[in-house]
């Protein structure tokens, strides 16, 4: 067990933050799968328990991005900007997690048109059906709770399931997608050593070559399973933020396309923030999601 004093951290807000869906309430915490790594973790206020060996922890401490001063980015924020300034107030405990490339590759081509407890649930389906199983220390188990976890499916496991068995899983379009993609990463095409040495836009390049990665996806790869925290995923949330909170004060283009309008508004908006705008559409999604539930 170990305590750190943390400020811009908060593990509820990163929990639901839409950017890892094997962190999962656990007694009076959250377990974490990452790869063959368990975590039990909970807070109290700024001080937070990593219930782990020792030696593990280095691993959290570098998936947690404990290292990065994240009030840096809360203090960069335009002061002209008053939705980003709230937002990042409102989200000041989400960090960008550095998570495995595999699994984020996966997840994201899971979460087209898919809600968070749907994404949760397949990603989990996926990892017991194929997955590893590995025991839960004795020390970290819950009363009633699991005696044990499940790796995430390495391309090697996954390719083992039939494009059949994954459309029982009611993975439907993308069944045919996580079917390819194994296949690529099996066979080499899809060469995950080489992408994690790739700049950000060349990495975006590469993922937008391999079936069902488009635009968006590729760019939630970037961010949340490559750590390229420039990347800006444009998604349905983050579109509605755009044209309800920066669209009406910016002079469009008349018959300007609908995507330019977003990569209009995003370079006007947020190319100030070079190298970290995805820390900063983390803040703007989460709050306009948190907001939304309590309307």
């Amino acid at each position: 067990m170990i305590q750190k004093n943390l400020s811009c951290f908060h593990i509820d807000q990163i929990a639901d933050s839409g950017q890892c869906f094997r962190m999962v309430p656990y007694g009076a915490g959250y377990s974490v799968i990452s790869g063959s790594h368990f975590l039990v973790i909970s807070q109290q206020e700024q001080t937070v328990t990593f219930s782990c060996a020792e030696e593990e922890f280095s691993f959290w401490e570098q998936y947690f991005d404990l290292a990065t001063d994240y009030q840096a980015f809360i203090d960069s924020a335009n002061p002209e900007d008053t939705y980003l300034k709230q937002a990042a107030k409102y989200g000041s405990g989400i960090r960008i997690l550095r998570q495995d490339l595999w699994e984020m590759i996966l997840t994201f081509i899971i979460s087209q048109q898919k809600t968070i407890p749907n994404i949760r649930a397949l990603v989990e389906l996926l990892s017991v059906r194929y997955g590893t199983r590995l025991e839960i220390p004795e020390n970290l188990r819950i009363p009633n709770g699991p005696a044990c976890y499940y790796t995430f499916p390495s391309p090697q496991q996954l390719s083992q399931a039939a494009l059949k068995d994954l459309l029982a899983l009611k993975l439907g379009y993308r069944a045919k997608y996580i079917k390819q993609v194994c296949e690529d990463a099996c066979e080499g095409r899809l060469d995950l050593p080489r992408l994690t040495c790739m700049d950000y836009l060349s990495a975006l390049t590469y993922l937008k070559q391999f079936y069902g990665i488009g635009e968006k996806v590729a760019n939630c790869v970037c961010l949340f399973g490559l750590h390229h925290i420039g990347a800006f995923p444009v998604d349905t949330w983050i579109k509605k933020i755009l044209l309800s909170q920066y669209a009406p004060q910016t002079r469009l283009p008349e018959g300007l396309a609908e995507t330019k309008v977003y990569d209009l508004l995003i370079q006007r908006y947020f190319s100030r923030y070079k190298g970290f705008a995805g820390v900063m559409q983390q803040y703007i999604f989460y709050y306009e999601r948190e907001t939304h539930r309590r309307r």
